[in-house]
């Protein structure tokens, strides 16, 4: 049987635990999840244009992607 070694929380997960240790509405929570998925959208785009940049690509390139 595999046993599992705790890691102690991250400092991000002790805020978030903070944060939601109130009682919220659903209209509140979902706020806040979208809130969570649009800073890693923005995030992962940051990085693929970085990609981009590196590898010397244009928008407007002509390649049609």
């Amino acid at each position: 049987m595999q046993t599992l070694t705790r890691q102690p929380l991250t400092r991000l997960q002790l805020d978030l635990l903070k944060v939601f240790d109130q009682e919220m509405n659903e209209t509140d929570i979902l706020a806040i999840k979208q809130l969570l998925v649009q800073y890693f959208a923005n995030k992962a785009i940051g990085l693929a244009d970085d990609v981009w940049i590196k590898n010397n690509r244009a928008e407007d390139d002509g390649s049609g992607f």
